[in-house]
């Protein structure tokens, strides 16, 4: 049973990257069809607060209960504990914390909400069942340099995802509506700072589990958060006339 699981783990894995491929394309051509981008015509809506806990929460749920069920043989070592920990701690913050924090945000549509429980749970699976059962990391793993890169790079690219989405929340003054640009933080060079956070995040712990899973992750990720930053960069320039040109997508001085 273990091999071919483990088998299904890296198939999974390889699997992941190709859907954020196929995830770049497709919204290349159709656009992300939520918040801003939401069509009134979608009847079928969960309120934001909600859209967020239900499709964030099975990352954060699976890798607690796939602990819980089974002997995660491999979290007896400090570094399969620590990776699954950054993992649960972003999840633990985009579930139970950063919901209750919107203001006013628009509903999401069902089916948005469906595919991002659906990769939540699959993602989920893969990520804490490979780290709790499957990988394999020397004691001394924790001070080789590419898993202390890779943490200093996952708690910087939270820290630039948090505040990045504080300055959004707090774009409007109470009772004001509509669209304002973002200042302040790494939005005074990018349009997506909050994207570029979550996507430096992960690729600090790809960095540290230096897996192919998660590696799929953070390629996934980037597929996915690229091409909203481009819309978002686009709709912008397209919106506000004296939106900063020098301003980048999500890469600063580079893209």
């Amino acid at each position: 049973m273990e091999p071919a699981e483990q088998f299904l783990l890296d198939a999974l894995a390889y699997l992941e990257g190709a859907l954020g491929f196929l995830c770049y394309v497709m919204l290349k051509l159709v656009g992300s069809p939520y918040g801003r981008y939401s069509s009134p015509r979608s009847s079928l809506r969960l309120p934001a607060r909600a859209a967020w806990v239900v499709q964030e929460l099975p990352s954060l749920a699976l890798p607690i209960l796939a602990c819980a069920g089974a002997p995660a043989e491999r979290l007896s070592r400090w570094p399969n504990c620590i990776l699954l920990a950054m993992f649960l701690i972003h999840y633990a913050q985009r579930t139970l914390i950063f919901p209750f924090l919107i203001r006013g945000g628009k509903p999401v549509p069902l089916y948005v909400s469906f595919l991002a429980f659906m990769f939540c749970t699959y993602n989920g699976y893969l990520q804490s069942r490979y780290l709790s059962q499957y990988a394999v990391y020397a004691d001394d793993w924790v001070t080789d340099p590419r898993f202390l890169a890779g943490f200093a790079l996952w708690l910087v690219g939270m820290l630039i995802n948090i505040h990045s989405d504080h300055v959004l929340r707090n774009l409007r003054k109470p009772g004001e509506t509509g669209y304002k640009i973002p200042r302040g933080g790494l939005f005074e060079y990018i349009t997506a700072a909050n994207y570029f956070g979550e996507v430096v995040e992960w690729c600090g712990y790809a960095l540290a589990s230096w897996s192919v899973q998660g590696g799929a992750f953070a390629l996934f990720t980037f597929c996915v958060l690229f091409t909203r930053a481009q819309q978002h960069h686009q709709w912008y320039h397209e919106k506000f006339e004296d939106y900063p040109k020098f301003r980048k997508i999500m890469i600063p001085f580079l893209v």
